[in-house]
């Protein structure tokens, strides 16, 4: 990306199931559910939003060889996207073990999200 020309974080939590993909979307989610960039297209090559960079940096506690990253993609709906990986996050027991909600221990997983949007 050569021009960065927005940044928005957030924050996604899986509770029960240990599972850092959800977490991730979630986090992606939080960053941009309230946003809106109507002025975008100015800023990018040929005004369009095919030409959109998108970066997403993700902290994540544990298990990362069990990220799918392309369903962290899919959450975002133009241009190229790509991601990156980093230690972070949180790894903190929820306090019980639901086996019903797939839990193999009592831990929730927390992940970070930044996402940087240029061209």
């Amino acid at each position: 990306m050569d021009k960065i020309i927005f940044v928005e974080t957030g924050v996604g939590i899986d509770t029960h199931g240990q599972d850092v993909t959800k977490a991730s979307i979630r986090a992606v989610e939080n960053a941009i559910h309230y946003n809106s960039m109507p002025g975008i297209k100015d800023y990018l090559p040929d005004q369009s939003l095919h030409n959109m960079k998108v970066n997403i940096v993700l902290a994540v506690p544990a298990d990362k060889e069990q990220l799918d990253v392309n369903k962290v993609k899919n959450e975002i709906p133009y241009g190229e996207v790509t991601i990156e990986i980093v230690d972070g996050g949180l790894a903190t027991t929820s306090g019980i073990v639901l086996e019903e909600q797939a839990d193999k221990n009592d831990l929730m997983y927390v992940v970070n999200a930044a996402v940087q949007v240029g061209y």
